[in-house]
């Protein structure tokens, strides 16, 4: 059974205000299938396993029963940043920076507000989703340093794994690596180029919990897991992902449920004191009325969907037998 939910975002982040995806029950529960609305099937694919693999309930013992988090601070007003900090209730903050059409003034405010909000104790970290070239990315990562009292890392300050590998060793500001691995035709090149000092995953786009466990442990540094702006039901996978973890050393990017307006879950997964405890929430029953997407929604997913399934039809024809 399959529902199509569609949510309002309380703040525009990654420059959509609306966030749709498919809700997927099987034997063991629900599962997530939500990528974003510009990605073809090829890249959608691994998205799909994830969701099947979590409504069959295949997922690892935990290790840990709570996980701690960042609050994630959109590419909003110093005002706004500062009242998103307060009330996400987290010690570490991640900071969306680079954001089309706004200046590294406009980073530098939002980051000093942060600081202001989260104390001199608190951990800041920036994402620029790729949003600088090198010569940019110095400059910019060494003032928002400044600005912030200290950087704990930057994530994905450049598009291409060369320039982070040339940008890792120029700064002393750690490197963290996100779509270099999980938009990447080999996620390992992080790795064999020394580009990065963390990995960032996510567990829809990697493919699911196990998918992202051995590339864990193949890619060899620390992980930070990571949300892709998903209800209850997605933010479980990647909660289920960081609980099975060895070695946790960086708070998690899964408090993101509170940038939605509503929710599907009988219980959200928000952090309590900084943290997210780990298990699979109730669905509602009512939200998936209350946050039904409309007819032609459902078409557009539905379409998605066929479009994954041929193309998987026509992976397995080319295997040989």
């Amino acid at each position: 059974m399959n529902h199509v939910y569609s949510i309002p975002l309380r703040t525009r982040f990654r420059g959509i205000t609306v966030r749709e995806g498919v809700l997927i029950r099987g034997e063991a529960g629900w599962g997530e299938w939500s990528p974003f609305l510009e990605y073809d099937a090829a890249e959608s694919e691994p998205w799909l396993r994830c969701a099947e693999e979590a409504a069959a309930g295949d997922w690892p013992a935990p290790l840990r029963d709570a996980i701690p988090v960042n609050v994630t601070v959109p590419a909003t007003s110093p005002r706004r940043a500062h009242e998103i900090v307060l009330a996400g209730g987290c010690t570490t903050a991640k900071v969306k920076v680079a954001e089309r059409g706004q200046t590294l003034g406009d980073d530098l405010a939002r980051v000093e507000a942060v600081r202001d909000a989260i104390g001199p104790e608190g951990r800041i970290r920036v994402d620029a989703n790729g949003g600088w070239d090198v010569e940019e990315a110095l400059a910019a990562i060494r003032a928002l340093d400044r600005a912030a009292g200290g950087l704990e890392y930057v994530e994905q300050p450049c598009v291409e794994v060369e320039d982070l590998a040339v940008v890792r060793r120029t700064v002393e500001v750690p490197i963290a690596a996100d779509e270099s691995i999980r938009r990447a035709a080999d996620p390992y090149r992080v790795r064999d180029l020394e580009a990065a000092d963390i990995a960032v995953l996510k567990v829809q786009p990697l493919g699911g919990v196990r998918a992202c466990l051995r590339i864990a442990e193949d890619i060899g540094l620390p992980v930070v897991v990571s949300s892709a702006l998903e209800t209850s039901v997605g933010i479980a996978a990647g909660v289920a992902l960081a609980a099975a973890l060895p070695e946790l050393p960086h708070a998690c990017g899964l408090a993101t449920v509170q940038l939605f307006t509503d929710d599907v879950a009988l219980e959200s997964l928000v952090p309590v004191n900084g943290m997210l405890r780990v298990g699979r929430p109730a669905v509602d029953e009512e939200s998936l009325q209350r946050l039904a997407a409309g007819h032609d929604r459902v078409a557009h997913w539905a379409n998605r969907r066929a479009d994954v399934d041929a193309l998987r039809r026509s992976v397995r024809q080319d295997r040989p037998s």
